[in-house]
């Protein structure tokens, strides 16, 4: 098979998409939807590498306060978490008024979503600024909470991953099973927000 040059991007690198979670002013929480996100090891144990491109309120909110939640999303979560991608906080002061079922941070003071198969802890220990707007956060893990049924070793990991349905971000603005489903164009799934909890 024969490889040509082409432009540079990730498509066919899927990364999982996340609901990072922070509290604003008021206490009350604010979700947005991000997918640049790895992670690293560290004399003081795990933590994630958390890329936010351009100003957003969210960015400004995990500034603020040093900490937030990552939580993966499923299927079930899609409509939702489209939503809170596609609408800017900004300029849109009500985009809260529909959010999932909010849990508080076991260790942290972070919202975290009891929907999600999977929520980190994090709290953010450096910040490096990329220079064109994007900005690297890194994180240490503080905390892990994940639906219990997961936790299961007797059943083959792939099952559990199944089971977690993590939705991926392939490339040209579409979603992705993790078995390779195509879930929708970003914008799309929000149009379906009836099965989400409003």
């Amino acid at each position: 098979m024969a490889k040509v040059k082409t432009k540079i991007g990730n498509d066919y690198c899927p990364q999982a998409l996340f609901l990072y979670g922070t509290k604003q002013e008021d206490g009350q929480p604010h979700f947005g939807l991000f997918c640049w996100f790895g992670y690293y090891r560290s004399s003081e144990g795990l933590g994630v590498m958390a890329c936010i491109g351009e100003e957003k309120q969210t960015k400004d909110l995990i500034r603020k306060n040093g900490v937030f939640s990552a939580n993966l999303v499923s299927e079930q979560m899609l409509p939702l978490a489209d939503y809170y991608g596609c609408i800017c906080g900004r300029t849109t002061p009500d985009k809260m008024k529909c959010l999932p079922t909010v849990e508080w941070g076991q260790v942290l003071d972070v919202p975290t979503i009891a929907e999600s198969p999977v929520s980190f802890e994090l709290e953010v220990k450096k910040e490096i600024p990329m220079g064109d707007g994007s900005d690297i956060f890194l994180c240490l893990i503080r905390n892990v909470t994940q639906d219990e049924q997961l936790l299961d070793t007797t059943i083959p990991f792939i099952e559990r991953l199944l089971q977690a349905a993590p939705v991926l971000a392939p490339g040209e603005e579409t979603y992705s099973s993790v078995d390779g489903r195509y879930l929708g164009k970003w914008g799309e799934p929000m149009k379906n927000m009836a099965n989400t909890k409003e």
